[in-house]
């Protein structure tokens, strides 16, 4: 049998991409004006399990055949792992401050935002290819389990867990959603240092003074990175 040419290729040089990590978690509260102000980093994030929900396809039946499929609502629930978590994080966990030292759980939960950021490598630059940012909205954290164990001769830390579930925010022209996700290998360089410098907040500089970091609505991400 001759060798045949196909149009397609497969596995070319460069193109053999994987995705890994997370890290660079920013919590992100609500304030007064309902914006996802004032963000504080999340130091010890060891997992962000992202879980789409809904989608699912309901067979509608006509004159003995099938008449159409109709699809529910999909939602966007996640999971979030991790050895610490920001003193911020504790009124989004049901938790208050009685007096100094002490505090009181079964509070109310406030919902806040979530920004974090997985590597992208390929088969030539390894871990350098790039990065994605994922920007999730409207987060509320479930009670979870906490499982304290005795200290023995395997030593390991306590990993909090929050199960999440999220309420969507608008995107003109489109349905509303709750997940954002930016591909820095596709986007203006320059564009996107500008956006990070807002997710992250900027120190104070020379007459300048230091500017929070806040979490932006998906309208306005499109309008820096355009």
């Amino acid at each position: 049998m001759s060798d045949v040419t196909y149009l397609l290729k497969w596995d070319e040089v460069g193109e053999r991409t994987y995705e890994t990590g997370v890290k660079m978690g920013v919590l992100y509260n609500i304030d007064q004006n309902n914006a996802y102000s004032t963000g504080v980093a999340w130091n010890g994030l060891t997992k962000v399990s992202e879980k789409p929900t809904g989608g699912e396809a309901t067979d509608l039946y006509a004159d003995d055949t099938k008449y159409l499929s109709m699809l529910s609502l999909e939602k966007f629930e996640a999971s979030i792992e991790a050895y610490t978590y920001p003193p911020e994080f504790e009124k989004c966990d049901g938790s208050a401050t009685l007096t100094d030292g002490v505090t009181i759980g079964q509070q109310t939960r406030e919902t806040f935002g979530l920004c974090y950021r997985t590597t992208l490598g390929n088969d030539t630059r390894g871990n350098d290819y790039g990065y994605k940012l994922h920007l999730i909205y409207g987060c509320k954290a479930q009670p979870s389990e906490k499982g304290y164990e005795t200290i023995n001769d395997s030593p390991s830390a306590i990993t909090f867990s929050w199960e999440i579930k999220t309420t969507p925010v608008n995107v003109t022209g489109f349905k509303p959603t709750a997940s954002l996700t930016i591909d820095s290998t596709k986007v203006d360089p320059d564009s996107l240092a500008d956006l990070e410098a807002i997710l992250y907040g900027t120190p104070a500089g020379t007459g300048t003074e230091a500017i929070p970091a806040r979490l932006p609505l998906p309208d306005e991400v499109k309008s820096i990175l355009t």
